[in-house]
């Protein structure tokens, strides 16, 4: 055997070596914008780190909750990063379910984090996941269309105008619907957008002793006005209609109004993607009356590491990597200043060239500032949550009350039958759970 030979043997050896010790990464995420782009960005975290590789489950929204809630509750082990909501993490982080982000590295710089989302992913002071990307809720609509209907959209607008403003630019000859909203069963589909409508309509899941509050006028109107706009206004189809699928007929010009998460913006008023993205303009999620409840949606999508993980220092050096200010400045650099996740750093909101470039940056700032997740309503309530109640039981006690409430826009059931078996169900749910006596 020549010494060339032993060489390359020795060689070849070491390298299979090498790539037989790499740890790989399943990670369990949703199937968003910015979500497809860090999978597409993801080389350049294993080029730099060679000794781990990364295998992503990209799921559907409401299928993502199922199935990452019951790996953590039953310590299945699938996966070592998971992609949950500012919901999840201080409930999961209380059950012992997820590790503390504790070595993010010198550079990663958790102050430079909003207050209002750090403080979300906190428990008893320690971070127990790293935010991705943050949003709000604000109107998107077409500017075009507002001012060929002599119409000018209001710095605080109301639901009244609003519900008029989407009769006014419905024009179903020319296939574009007035309002596209979540209609899709699910606690963080439909019922995101309801909860959030209903708050601002002075409406609360619970009253002080954790009375359901179904029954009160309050929901009726919200639920009544949000289903009659979805007839008049609304596409065909809606009660199937979540973020992704709404997202795609606005970009197809074919809503003159969406209202959504604030992340979305960067997708609408993409050229590439987006035929109606010149035409764009944004508004504060709208208030009723004199209340001036912009309804408290505050959302975070998060990367955490839940506790059966076998691999967390490799987890935590992911993390640190997708949600620091060097991953930002990546997806600038390849992707423009307009696509960077948004709402978690207060370093881009001063920044010059997003600021240029991004010009839902502002309403996107306000709309998460017209946000308070430990007031979401007008009457007091024993939770905190905006779109949500942060409470373990809402899960699946949000997904039960948004089939009922699919199923109205889908015209199988009335808004007072929902409505009575919303109170019914959380009630008997509410009390087996031992919040009522």
């Amino acid at each position: 055997m020549t010494l060339k030979t032993i060489l390359l043997g020795a060689c070849s050896a070491l390298a299979f070596s090498g790539l037989a010790s790499a740890e790989t990464l399943t990670i369990a995420t949703v199937n968003n914008g910015d979500m497809i782009r860090m999978q597409g960005l993801t080389s350049e975290f294993t080029a730099k780190n060679p000794d781990i590789q990364v295998e992503w489950v990209t799921l559907e929204e409401n299928v993502l909750r199922e199935r990452v809630t019951t790996d953590i509750a039953t310590s299945g082990g699938q996966y070592d990063i998971m992609t949950i909501g500012n919901y999840e993490v201080p409930i999961w982080a209380k059950q012992g379910w997820l590790l503390p982000l504790e070595k993010l590295g010198d550079n990663y710089d958790v102050d430079d984090m909003l207050p209002s989302i750090r403080g979300g992913l906190t428990v008893d002071s320690k971070l127990y996941a790293a935010p991705f990307y943050g949003e709000s809720a604000m109107i998107m609509y077409r500017k075009d269309l507002f001012e060929k209907a002599g119409l000018k959209m209001p710095e605080n607008p109301t639901w009244e105008f609003i519900g008029d403003a989407a009769r006014k630019i419905t024009d179903r000859n020319a296939d574009i619907n007035g309002m596209c909203l979540r209609g899709k069963a699910g606690w963080g589909e439909n019922m995101a957008f309801i909860t959030a409508l209903t708050n601002s309509f002075g409406g609360r899941w619970f009253d002080e002793n954790w009375k359901p509050q179904f029954d009160q006028p309050e929901w009726k109107n919200a639920l009544q006005f949000y289903v009659d706009l979805m007839k008049d206004a609304g596409p065909s189809g809606a009660s199937s209609n979540g973020f992704n699928e709404n997202l795609t007929l606005f970009q197809q010009g074919k809503c003159g109004m969406w209202i959504d998460a604030t992340v979305a913006a960067s997708f609408v008023s993409n050229p590439k993607d987006s035929k109606v993205a010149d035409q764009v303009g944004y508004a504060l999620f709208p208030t009723q009356g004199e209340m001036k409840n912009h309804g408290n949606w505050l959302w975070s999508w998060n990367l955490a590491i839940p506790k059966s993980s076998q691999k967390a220092e490799a987890a935590e050096k992911f993390i640190a990597w997708a949600t620091s200010k060097e991953y930002t400045q990546l997806v600038a650099s390849k992707e423009g200043w307009a696509n960077v996740p948004p709402g978690t750093r207060t370093s881009l909101y001063k920044n010059a060239d997003y600021e240029k470039a991004a010009g839902f940056a502002a309403p996107t700032l306000a709309a998460m500032n017209a946000a308070d997740i430990t007031k979401p309503t007008v009457k007091p309530v024993p939770y905190t949550g905006g779109q949500f109640v942060a409470i373990p039981e809402f899960q699946s006690l949000g997904t039960t009350v948004g089939q009922l409430f699919s199923a109205v826009v889908a015209g199988q059931s009335s808004v007072d039958d929902a409505l009575a078996s919303a109170q019914s169900t959380a009630t008997r749910e509410m009390t087996r759970s031992g919040y009522i006596k």
